[in-house]
């Protein structure tokens, strides 16, 4: 398959996907009863909200995206209920179908700027590391080091987050809420994907995925997508037990794709004493020198 279709197939089944989960009552839309032969929206009723006729619908459903009007786009985001993050997913699936294609390349080593590093370094109370948009930690600071001690345990590098919550069975023990940030992986996964499905290093982690993990393989044939922005995230660490922490993603304008994720903690509770604890653990404790992939700027 070429990769303009692969395009093509993927604005196919996000669209599809996302009719298939709005029922019309969701919509807005009488519902006579009688079957369905498709689970969700019909294309008819899809094109009525949108406001466009079903030709077109179906032209699009189909690939041929040339000249959509962003109104139009607009009009799709509304009836299918997209969220700010499947419409962004939306544009830029349909960008890169209507722009020139480039050639499947496999990018340069991205390079960890050493003020970055040292900004990693004096966040001193909270957890912190960094990763690109393809879940490759770069860099951390010491208690980042330490929370994250069992994925660096393996001594493959780069460290991937997404390969160790898939293919590591320690995994669903440290991640307490293992579906929960399964989820936020693969969505994140998807979302990198359509803003640059010609990275070849990107595409080669997800055929790894796809083929050895079935979990993996299953929730990537739903074409959620996700950012992984802001929220709460429980641990059960080997150290020092269960922690919950809060976490902030970053986005370093100043070098694309990179983030910068922390991890903090409610002051007087059990785990900020865990967190704690860990700092501690972590004082006395030998990290790498700042080079988790290997790619620290020099």
């Amino acid at each position: 398959m070429s990769e303009r279709q692969d395009i093509r197939s993927e604005i196919r089944e996000f669209l599809t996907s996302r009719r298939a989960k709005i029922t019309p009552e969701q919509a807005g839309l009488p519902d006579f009863g009688g079957h369905r032969r498709v689970p969700g929206l019909r294309r008819e009723e899809v094109a009525l909200l949108a406001g466009i006729s079903i030709e077109y619908l179906t032209r699009i459903e189909r690939g041929s995206v040339r000249g959509v009007s962003e109104d139009v786009l607009d009009g799709l985001s509304r009836a299918l209920q997209l969220d700010d993050v499947e419409r962004a997913h939306l544009l830029d699936l349909f960008r890169t179908a209507n722009a020139t294609r480039p050639a499947r390349r496999r990018p340069a080593k991205q390079r960890v700027r050493p003020s970055v590093q040292r900004i990693l370094d004096s966040m001193t109370g909270v957890a912190a590391f960094l990763r690109n948009d393809r879940l490759d930690i770069l860099a951390a600071n010491p208690l980042g080091y330490a929370l994250y001690s069992p994925l660096l345990a393996d001594p493959a590098r780069p460290v991937n987050l997404a390969r160790f919550i898939f293919l590591n069975r320690g995994a669903s023990d440290f991640y307490s809420d293992w579906e929960g940030i399964a989820h936020a992986a693969v969505g994140s996964l998807r979302a990198a994907a359509g803003r640059d499905p010609y990275d070849r290093s990107l595409s080669d982690l997800i055929g790894e995925l796809a083929t050895r993990s079935e979990e993996f393989r299953v929730r990537w044939a739903r074409h959620d997508v996700k950012y992984y922005q802001s929220g709460s995230q429980p641990f059960h660490h080997p150290i020092v037990g269960d922690l919950t922490l809060n976490y902030d993603a970053l986005e370093l304008p100043g070098d694309p794709g990179q983030t910068i994720v922390a991890y903090s903690v409610e002051p007087d509770s059990a785990s900020r004493q865990a967190l704690d604890l860990l700092a501690s653990w972590s004082a006395g404790t030998t990290h790498p020198d700042h080079s988790v992939s290997g790619t620290l700027e020099r």
